[in-house]
């Protein structure tokens, strides 16, 4: 009778989500030579191969495929087996891993994390700064619980099957001026269209932000932007506009209080707007991962 071990299971089925050893040893921590060892002890395992060679790399074979879709749903029953026996304790305990953007990881992540620490000092969180396009595989094979992300106005993101969205808030997004700059000297609302010689500043490419900011300028102002800057990090981007004179579109969450060197304005053609939400896979939460998203709405609503 064939054993199947868990943990084994979790680097096959990393490897079909993934495509490469690399990237499943990246996501869980090993290097690429141990996840193939566990691999090669798996097929052992089963008596059967599960990889064949495909020019410089490796691919499943129909088996390999056959055995990774049973793995996912046996990592599904052991984790909910996992979270109810969590459950029957009392106790809240155990490890949360969550994942965010750079200001929902400040303003929401971090104070849930305190407040978890306060009222249930057994449970165990762990942050990271993502977005969703990079936490989505973690979400699914249960290396990541819990990602809050974005979506702008006219910008709706994917819900992708097997995910719990989940909304935290909703809030305005500001266009961000140099204060000394001609517009934002009067303080009404803005015409994008004025803007269409100044150089702005986004969020890489590939990022909710850098389409927002490119489909604003298209749709409302007629131009294509001259994105000049790229930094995730939207303390960089304020730094762009204060020391570079550049301008930029930014939700208020990622706004200090007012200051000289800032401008925060409306943009005249339409009202736009940013709502957060969190991630997380459907099914059964364990105690621990409960109570952190919890944390994490009370936190939202204080803001």
């Amino acid at each position: 009778m064939v054993v199947l071990d868990l943990r084994r299971l979790r680097f096959l089925r990393e490897f079909a989500e993934r495509g490469t050893l690399g990237a499943v040893a990246t996501a869980l921590g090993y290097s690429p030579s141990a996840v193939s060892q566990q691999l090669t002890v798996l097929e052992k395992e089963v008596g059967t191969r599960l990889l064949e060679k495909a020019g410089r790399g490796v691919r499943l074979t129909d088996a390999g495929r056959l055995l990774a879709g049973h793995a996912g749903v046996l990592l599904a029953a052991a984790e909910a087996a996992t979270a109810d026996l969590a459950a029957l304790g009392g106790e809240v305990r155990g490890t949360v891993r969550a994942g965010g953007l750079q200001s929902a990881a400040r303003k929401l992540l971090v104070p849930a994390v305190a407040r978890v620490m306060a009222d249930h000092p057994r449970a165990r969180v762990e942050i990271s700064e993502l977005e969703l396009e990079e936490a989505l595989p973690g979400l699914r094979l249960g290396t990541v619980d819990l990602v809050i992300s974005d979506e702008y106005d006219g910008h709706p993101r994917p819900r992708p099957p097997g995910m719990r969205f989940t909304p935290l808030l909703s809030e305005p997004v500001r266009l961000v001026l140099p204060a000394a700059h001609p517009l934002a000297v009067s303080g009404r609302p803005v015409p994008l269209a004025r803007l269409r010689d100044e150089a702005w500043v986004s969020s890489h490419e590939g990022t909710g932000h850098h389409a927002m900011v490119i489909g604003t300028c298209r749709s409302l102002g007629g131009y294509e932007p001259d994105l000049r800057h790229h930094s995730n990090d939207a303390d960089v981007q304020l730094e762009l506009i204060r020391v570079a004179g550049a301008v930029g579109l930014l939700p208020v969450l990622t706004l200090p209080p007012p200051e000289r060197a800032l401008a925060y304005r409306e943009v005249a053609e339409a009202d736009l707007g940013r709502r957060l939400f969190t991630v997380t896979r459907e099914g059964p939460r364990s105690p621990a991962l409960s109570a952190f998203a919890e944390a994490v709405t009370a936190q939202a609503a204080t803001q």
